[in-house]
Parts: structure tokens; sequence; C-alpha cells
């Protein structure tokens, strides 16, 4: 086989492997934020060769996080780098740069962090990414920890990259449907609130006033939501004031 022929079927394999990838982590992805993350650390270990643990960090206000793992160990080596305010995690996310060490024990860039990991958890080699979220004060990156030195190799690291790429984007796109469907519910619930409070002051002659301060009173009374007390209002006409028996307002009572 020539030159030009390994190299075809290397890019070939390397592209198998993005398109399996991507293809796992969409069946995986759910309508939110933290089951986007899940997915993601899941992939990675399937699909990003050499990979045995996996882990999401977020930087929110100064603190680091891990939000998702596969294991305990890989958490583990996440909070060691958390304590020591460095390591290839933390620096891929302070220096938006991946970082590929080959043998952590060794690596004069970390050496404490090298030292703990390789003592207390068993790590060897690490891929580290940021993630680009392109959310306010929310700043992410994706760990891959290996317990064999030099796991990673140009094609790992190129899958790890997209992974890391097109996860950002994913946990974009779920956060977004999240956020929207947040607001569906809100604006379905004020609607609700609203048409109960008309409902009342037409029928009992209240002022807006006075018909929010019956919802209230009646979600107090019954530890209820107060939505839940609206929607009722919508569908049955009335409002239970009492906790113990069931009692409609009326223009008597």
């Amino acid at each position: 086989m020539t030159g030009d022929a390994k190299a075809d079927r290397g890019a070939a394999n390397e592209l198998m492997h993005v398109a399996a990838a991507f293809d796992e982590l969409g069946a995986l992805l759910g309508a939110s934020e933290s089951s986007a993350f899940d997915a993601l650390v899941k992939v990675a270990v399937e699909r990003v060769p050499g990979t045995e643990s996996a882990s999401v960090t977020t930087l929110i206000d100064g603190r680091f996080e891990t939000v998702a793992a596969t294991d305990d160990d890989c958490r583990r080596a996440d909070h060691i780098q958390y304590e020591l305010g460095s390591g290839p995690c933390v620096d891929a996310i302070l220096d938006e740069a991946v970082y590929r060490p080959g043998n952590l024990a060794a690596d004069d860039r970390w050496p404490e962090f090298g030292r703990r990991v390789s003592a207390e958890v068993g790590m060897a080699s690490m891929l580290s990414y940021r993630l680009f979220l392109e959310r306010d004060h929310v700043i992410g990156g994706l760990n891959l920890y290996s317990r064999t030195v030099d796991a990673f190799d140009d094609e790992a690291a190129m899958v790890g990259l997209l992974l890391a790429t097109h996860g950002a984007m994913a946990v974009k796109a779920a956060t977004s449907e999240e956020q929207a469907a947040n607001l569906q519910r809100a604006l379905e619930t004020n609607r609700d609130i609203g048409t109960a409070i008309g409902i009342l002051m037409a029928r009992f002659r209240l002022t807006r006033q006075q018909a929010f301060t019956v919802l209230a009173v009646a979600s107090q009374r019954a530890n209820r939501k107060l939505a839940d007390i609206a929607q009722e209002v919508v569908e049955t006409g009335q409002v239970d004031l009492s906790p113990g028996r069931r009692r409609s307002l009326d223009r008597e009572g």
C-alpha cells in the first residue's frame, strides 16, 4: 500500500469515528444542559481512542465544578486540579487551549498535579479541551483520562477536538430548547393566572388586586402552587378557600 493510500485510509477511519460519535451523541441528547453533558462524556469514552474516563468541568464566577463524569476516579482527578488551581483541565479552560500530557507523572508543567493524580488515582495521560458554550459567565472544559502512558495519539486528539466542538454546540442547543420550554411554561402559567383573575373579577365583582389576593390565599391554605389554583379556576369557575373541606367562593359567601 502506498503512502497516499495509507493516509487516505487513516483519514477515512478517523471520519468514521467522528461520524459514529456524532450519531451517538445526537441519539443520547435530551432537552437539558445536564443530559447533554452526560451524553458528551459517555460518547467520549466510547468513541475517542484511548479514553478510559471522561468529565466536563465548568467555571462559573471563579469556581470550578465537575458537572458530568463517567466515574468517581475522574472526579477525584478533576478535584485535585481544583485544589491546586492548576492542571491540564484548569489550564485548558483558562488558556483556551488543548493539552495532551502523555506522562503526567513526568510532566514538568504540572509537577504536583502529576505526582498526585498518578499516585492517588492512577491516571497517566490526559486530553483536555476548552468547550465554547457561548453562555455568559460560564466556561466549560472536556477532560479525557487514561491510565496508560501516551494513550492519546493524533487521531484521538482530532476526534476529541471535533467531539468537543460538536458537544459545545449540542449543549447550547439543548440549553436553548430548555430555556424555550421554560419560557413557554411561564407564558402559559401567566396566561392562566390572568384568565383566573378575570373570571373572579367578572363573576364576583372583585377588583384585580382582590381577585389576585383570593388566588394567593387559596394557594397558601391548600399548600398548592398559585398556577395550579389558577388552572382550577379556569376549568371550574370556582376557587376553594378552605384547607380542610371544599368550599367555593360565591356571591353570598
